[in-house]
């Protein structure tokens, strides 16, 4: 079953004015420009950094008016004398110009356009070399070029060409808008515009040379998303039997920041991030090394900092003292309302909701099983055969208090066999899962482990444009990212408990790291600070995905699986592929 929930009437507002650039990335590859244009994704990678920094003359706007068409000298922009006393003798820079044409519905902010009293020419500024194909210069390129000269003309400038200058060849190609140039772009601005108002995401491109250039490829998916539309059946363009490629890094360059001293202050100096006790720095991480931050209990922070954070797109996570994942700031939402409302729609369909709360439950129960599989030396009570028989269940389970049944009866069986893997005896003897408070080590460092992966699939999820409040498993409650914790569901075992296992097995947590307070546990200060160590090396592990093959990091992996999920929501493919592990 599709989870587009296409009985739920939906309609695309596209925007009046297409962005040239848009018709740029609509020729290279059609998903790619769906991607950027409606559903507003965006990231960079080195290429798109070195083009920003290659732009960044003309992205500055030249001072002074823009000479109107057929100007005198007396109109001459930019602050120069006028030459003579009719036209313009010389031609006039103008950078970063933003023009529209609503006839042709596009607009365009030029890099730079050459302003005489014969005609305009634009100028836009390539990153690379000068490629070595007919004519200087790539379909998409030449495009783009001739959209900025429609617009010219249409606003009463005569234009018959344009230039692409190669920053790092140093050369300037010549382009002529002739018949056949225009009609192609004039071609392609229609199928822009039809594609969206389909409302449809294109299909990837097939095994192209161009995804691992792509800065949204880690976003787009393409290998993955076309392996698992031929397991479903849908028509593809061939990959079967070809292996997935890796094309999103194994493990992300920036990494979390976790500020836990009480009394600590969160500052900005130039391009660092600043801690700071008492007036003296304990720590300063540059924020192009930062992915997230986290402030526990008393912990402040500037408005200079919070603002260069939330801009650069960076969340700040704050827990209580004790630990408790209790929001995030983040800057303007994400633009892809296009997912949000179809999450909606899924979550108020019982049957959609139903069948993602099936597979969430089903790799959780199938995880926990593997982690006892693992580990288990003797099964004389038969854990592993009654977990799978509750798995098995859970995925026809008709509604949702039979698929709440069987969890709790497959978590209290799981729980049964995790209690004895603990080997250090009475000071962390765990007899049942209980909370709010902990009333034992075991599951202090439980619950704490469990908000850290809380706080890493809020993230994931938000930055897929999902509203993280909203869940198909847990309702939601006030305050509660109950999507996160859907998503989380097939990751206890694999992160949170095998993180607590290994921190009490390896001794790296002891009785001194606990606090008793009327009946309840809490973890010390050292005792955070280690687990946080061991949940982060957890993180940054290597992991076969079981689905497609490669090796990444578990961070990597919440992030790709939170993309699939948004892809089965919109009904690209029609089930969430949970990850449950070999």
């Amino acid at each position: 079953m599709s989870l587009a929930c296409n009985e739920v009437a939906r309609e695309t507002d596209v925007p009046d004015l297409v962005p040239v650039r848009m018709l740029n990335e609509f020729a290279y590859c059609p998903r790619l420009a769906y991607l950027e244009w409606v559903q507003g994704e965006w990231a960079h990678n080195l290429e798109t950094l070195e083009g920003r920094f290659g732009h960044r003359r003309v992205d500055k706007p030249s001072r002074g008016e823009v000479p109107t068409p057929g100007a005198s000298g007396d109109d001459r922009g930019d602050g120069e004398p006028p030459v003579g006393d009719s036209h313009l003798a010389e031609p006039i820079h103008t950078r970063s110009l933003m023009l529209s044409a609503p006839e042709e519905g596009i607009i365009a902010k030029m890099d730079l356009v050459d302003v005489s009293s014969s005609e305009a020419i634009p100028v836009d500024y390539k990153r690379g070399r000068v490629p070595e194909v007919d004519g200087g210069a790539w379909e998409p390129e030449r495009v783009q070029l001739c959209a900025q000269g429609l617009i010219l003309r249409a606003n009463g400038y005569s234009c018959e060409g344009g230039i692409l200058y190669f920053i790092e060849s140093r050369r300037r190609v010549s382009v002529v808008f002739d018949d056949a140039l225009v009609e192609r772009t004039r071609e392609l601005l229609r199928a822009i515009r039809r594609m969206g108002a389909s409302g449809r995401l294109p299909p990837p491109l097939d095994d192209s040379p161009k995804c691992p250039r792509c800065s949204l490829v880690g976003i787009c998916l393409p290998d993955e998303t076309t392996l698992l539309r031929e397991a479903e059946g849908r028509p593809a363009a061939g990959n079967q039997g070809r292996p997935v490629r890796r094309l999103l890094p194994a493990r992300q360059d920036a990494l979390p920041l976790y500020v836990r001293e009480q009394g600590a202050w969160l500052g900005k100096s130039g391009e660092e991030l600043t801690v700071k006790l008492k007036g003296d720095l304990v720590t300063s991480v540059r924020l192009i090394d930062t992915s997230q931050v986290s402030l526990f209990g008393n912990v402040q922070a500037s408005a200079q900092a919070l603002r260069e954070i939330t801009a650069r797109g960076i969340p700040v996570c704050h827990f209580s003292y004790g630990g408790w994942f209790h929001g995030m700031t983040v800057g303007m939402s994400h633009k892809n309302v296009e997912l949000r409302i179809r999450q909606y729609a899924a979550a108020a369909d019982p049957s959609a909701a139903l069948a993602l709360a099936r597979t969430f439950v089903v790799g959780k129960i199938k995880n926990c099983r593997t982690l006892l599989r693992r580990h288990l030396q003797t099964d004389p009570e038969r854990l592993l055969p009654s977990l799978a028989e509750h798995a098995q269940k859970a995925a026809s389970a008709g509604d949702m208090p039979s698929l709440l049944g069987l969890e709790g009866m497959a978590a209290k069986l799981y729980f049964s066999g995790l209690a004895t893997l603990f080997k250090s005896g009475e000071p962390f003897r765990f007899e049942n899962r209980n909370r709010r408070p902990p009333r034992d080590p075991v599951n202090a460092l439980l619950s704490f482990v469990y908000a850290l992966l809380a706080k890493e699939l809020t993230i994931a999820v938000s930055s897929c444009g999902f509203d993280p409040m909203l869940g198909f498993y847990h309702r939601p409650r006030y305050g509660r990212p109950s999507l996160a914790l859907d998503l989380a569901e097939e990751f206890r075992p694999l992160i949170g408990d095998s993180v607590v296992l290994m921190l009490i097995n390896n001794g790296e947590v002891s009785p001194r790291d606990f606090l008793r307070r009327a009946g309840g546990i809490a973890l010390s200060e050292p005792g955070r600070k280690a687990v946080i160590a061991g949940f982060e090396r957890r993180m940054d592990s290597l992991v076969t995905h079981p689905v497609f093959n490669y090796r990444i990091s578990y961070r990597r992996i919440l992030e790709v699986q939170a993309r699939l999920l948004g892809r089965a929501v919109l009904g690209e493919i029609d089930r969430y592929p949970s990850f449950c592990t070999r």
